[in-house]
């Protein structure tokens, strides 16, 4: 067990100090200038163990997040004129090379910013919502506030409009609906609400937490599933029975930030506990530790042949979890739960000699593969994990 992390007065500081360090002098450095495309525009996340570039390509779902959390460091942190550039290198990218003719955004562009890829998700549109939105805000710029407005209700009418995007499967064999979705459409209309107060941010939260509680959560089954009928039915099949206990921790943590910034709400807090209890229960490996990808909501056997692998992510999202759910309840549990997958998470993941983190492990805590970013992992999860951390524990002992 490694020293300072617990959850109490005497350890407080050294944990802040863990987060903020780790963000400031080691993740951030990692990808800042590495990732900064200052011959094309934009971010370049796939990068080997030392930070070199191995692919060209550019995620424009990264293009988001990496804005949002420079211009997010920039409102909440310190106002460094380096990270309200690098937020604006994002942005200006984005609407120059990533939006399609019909308002949508490309999924994927080569290095340059010619469309490469197009899904049928709603995910690029997402995070470049929270982006506008954040650096809106850091910037003072109102078109920005307006363009992330307008992306928000077109990411609002293709999700709510049946037939405008590809359903996954035929819909009259098999209808279904997935968590994702409903997940992002929390943090996204949290994020517009700082840059707006707009009332329609609030009433989409409080629909989508309804549509949450009432279709993706059984209690029969004690978890959260990533797939259900239209109505929430449970459809015995590999996708039905899915548990993602890494996203179903995110939601927990999602539906606990609300709380909060409704003044510790209790019917929030307690249906944001009763996730994060199911999530880390079914999730937590108790042979060799951390948090699996993929649960059966039966005990059955996984199809994806991933699912017993430890991803960066999960354990960042369930890390802020235990966290958030200990400072909104003062349970011991939490604080237990948040210092063993701490532990576990930081004896593991991080880089010792290049920094920031690997991103994919096998079960048993051994490095899968050295690389540091690819489509999939870039600048995000673990720097808004240590942002988020840092600052809920300052606000809580603003001495340290």
């Amino acid at each position: 067990m490694t020293t300072n992390t617990r959850l109490d007065k005497q350890h407080l500081a050294p944990l802040l100090n863990v987060y903020r360090d780790g963000l400031l002098d080691d993740t951030l450095p990692f990808w800042i200038p590495r990732a900064i495309d200052r011959q094309h525009g934009g971010y370049i996340t796939s990068l080997d163990a030392d930070g070199t570039i191995i692919h060209p390509d550019k995620p424009v779902w990264f293009q988001g997040r990496f804005a949002w959390l420079l211009a997010t460091l920039y409102n909440t942190v310190e106002r460094r004129p380096e990270w309200l550039e690098l937020a604006r290198h994002g942005i200006e990218f984005i609407n120059r090379c990533c939006f399609d003719t019909d308002g949508r955004m490309f999924f994927a562009v080569t290095r340059d910013g010619q469309p490469l890829r197009k899904r049928r998700y709603l995910y690029s549109e997402v995070f470049a919502t929270m982006a506008l939105a954040a650096y809106a805000r850091a910037s003072g710029e109102e078109r920005y506030a307006q363009q992330a407005y307008d992306l928000f209700q077109l990411i609002l009418r293709y999700h709510r409009t049946p037939g405008l995007l590809p359903p996954k499967t035929i819909p009259e064999t098999r209808p279904m609906k997935g968590l994702a979705m409903p997940m992002c459409l929390i943090v996204t209309a949290q994020e517009l609400r700082r840059a707006l107060g707009d009332p329609l941010c609030t009433e989409t939260i409080d629909c989508t937490l309804a549509e949450i509680e009432h279709d993706f959560l059984k209690p029969e089954l004690r978890c959260v599933l990533e797939t259900v009928g239209p109505e929430g039915e449970f459809l015995d099949t590999f996708d039905g029975r899915m548990v993602c206990p890494g996203h179903a921790l995110e939601v927990g943590w999602f539906i606990l930030e609300e709380a909060r910034l409704r003044q510790r709400d209790p019917r929030l807090i307690q249906l944001g506990t009763k996730i994060v209890d199911w999530s880390f229960e079914i999730g937590w490996d108790r042979e060799y530790g951390g948090i699996l990808y993929y649960r059966d909501a039966r005990g059955l056997p996984c199809t994806e042949y991933w699912q017993d692998m430890k991803f960066w992510w999960p354990h960042n999202e369930a890390i802020i979890a235990c966290l958030l759910a200990w400072l909104l309840t003062g349970d011991p549990k939490y604080a237990r739960w948040h210092e063993q997958v701490h532990d576990w998470a930081y004896a593991h993941f991080p880089d010792p000699v290049h920094g920031e983190w690997f991103g994919y492990l096998h079960r048993d805590g051994s490095v899968a593969t050295r690389l540091k970013g690819n489509m999939w992992k870039g600048p995000f999860h673990l720097p808004r994990m240590q942002w988020f951390c840092w600052q809920r524990l300052a606000e809580l002992s603003p001495s340290a």
